[in-house]
């Protein structure tokens, strides 16, 4: 019976890059079974270090936190939607960690999948460019932008970018005993999914990368002269691209210029006019519930009477498009300096690592898979981009999986 479930568990795990592109539904599924196996079995409360540390103590002061600001919003059974099942992302990273501990086997078998998944992305959107259509019949997006298999839903940016320094250390993790291997698919992986993630007209995405990428030239304790090398070809690769076919430029270059007011006179914004009126809304929601918020998931409800007090500027969306302002309007100033917290956590463990490497010529992390999930970690808390909707199911589980990993990383004997 253990094995049945610890291999169930492990399945769902590995094929979680793949459900992940095959939208919400089967993702969530199956992160919600590997969460529920993990807390039916009996096993896990004889391990007290599952429960008893500071990540699982956090999150369930954060989860507190969500629910409690769902039953002071005005639709209460709206906002526990989002807010009450929230655990499920953090004892699925728990979860993670008791898989890894128990067979390191299910971290290759995911690594193995995970390396399927990026290729089959990069060759199909490769092809959508070229061609106009993608495998399946999907045609090339407005723009012209490359989503591949998520078709309307312009998100492979982001499986990309977020997902990409977890497949770098994992490669190093795995391939560094075999360089010539892990030079191959590093070069491959790193430099398409480079300019795929330009390609595909996402700006949060195409910042995501490149700022990923400077963070693992800088703290890497190996292959930073490879990284530094693959980096400089994929910006090549990107400069001669606009050059040779101008649209490849237009929504990252032309029309960020265009929306922050670069070519006029007139006033400059700092990401678009369109963000500006939704981060107004975001801030009066705020300014109207300071320390316990709207409620989580609130914002789109909210957003409406501003939306029709002042078109010009308020703007109403599902969310506010930044991660720290959504926590902020909808779970207030308590809510958003608990989750600051986070950010500086991380911020302090790169710190330090960086210092240990350039003051006293050692290593804070010794493990370069380590360094690059935190690297993964920290672009998923960084406060100033535009972000998705914290409490949407499918971004969760792309926040939540390299911290399962980390978790179990962190604390192996021989880091």
């Amino acid at each position: 019976m253990k094995n049945i479930r610890l291999k169930t568990q492990g399945w769902l795990f590995s094929f979680l890059p793949l459900t992940l592109i095959s939208g919400p539904f089967l993702s969530d599924l199956s992160l919600s079974l590997i969460s529920i196996i993990f807390l039916c079995n009996k096993e896990v409360y004889l391990n007290k270090k599952y429960f008893k540390n500071y990540f699982f103590l956090f999150f369930i002061i954060l989860n507190l936190y969500f629910v409690a600001s769902s039953l002071l919003s005005e639709n209460i059974l709206f906002s526990l939607k989002s807010s009450f099942f929230y655990f499920r992302f953090y004892i699925f990273a728990i979860a993670v960690w008791y898989i890894l501990d128990k067979n390191e086997i299910w971290l290759k078998r995911f690594f193995n999948i995970l390396k399927i998944s990026f290729i089959i992305l990069l060759i199909d959107g490769f092809i959508q460019y070229f061609f106009g259509k993608n495998i399946i019949g999907l045609e090339l997006q407005p723009g012209p932008r490359v989503s591949s298999f998520f078709g309307d839903e312009l998100i492979l940016g982001s499986y990309l970018s977020r997902l990409l320094p977890v497949l770098f250390g994992l490669l190093i993790y795995f391939y560094k005993g075999n360089k010539v291997k892990l030079y191959i698919f590093s070069s491959f992986f790193l430099i398409f999914a480079d300019v795929l993630t330009f390609l595909s007209g996402e700006r949060t995405a195409f910042f995501i990368i490149n700022l990923s990428s400077i963070l693992i030239i800088f703290l890497i304790n190996n292959f930073r002269n490879f990284r530094l090398a693959t980096y400089f070809i994929s910006i090549l690769i990107i400069i001669l691209s606009t050059n040779i076919i101008p649209t490849s430029k237009s929504r990252i270059i032309d029309q960020t210029i265009d929306q922050i007011g670069l070519n006029n006179n007139g006033k400059k914004y700092l990401i678009s006019p369109e963000y500006e009126r939704i981060y107004k809304t975001g801030y009066e929601i705020f300014k109207e519930n300071k320390i316990f918020g709207a409620g989580p998931n609130m914002f789109r409800i909210k957003c409406k009477n501003f939306e029709l007090i002042d078109k010009n500027n308020y703007q109403c969306t599902t969310h506010p498009h930044s991660v720290y302002l959504q926590i902020l309007s909808e779970t207030g100033i308590l809510g958003l300096i608990i989750f600051v917290n986070i950010f500086l956590g991380i911020c302090f463990l790169t710190f330090k690592h960086f210092i240990f490497k350039i003051f006293k010529k050692q290593n804070y992390i010794q493990d370069d898979l380590t360094v690059c999930l935190i690297v993964s970690v920290f672009i998923s808390t960084f406060p100033f981009i535009p972000s998705g909707n914290f409490f949407n199911n499918y971004i969760s589980i792309i926040y939540f999986l390299p911290v399962g990993i980390l978790l179990w990383k962190m604390n192996s004997k021989n880091n």
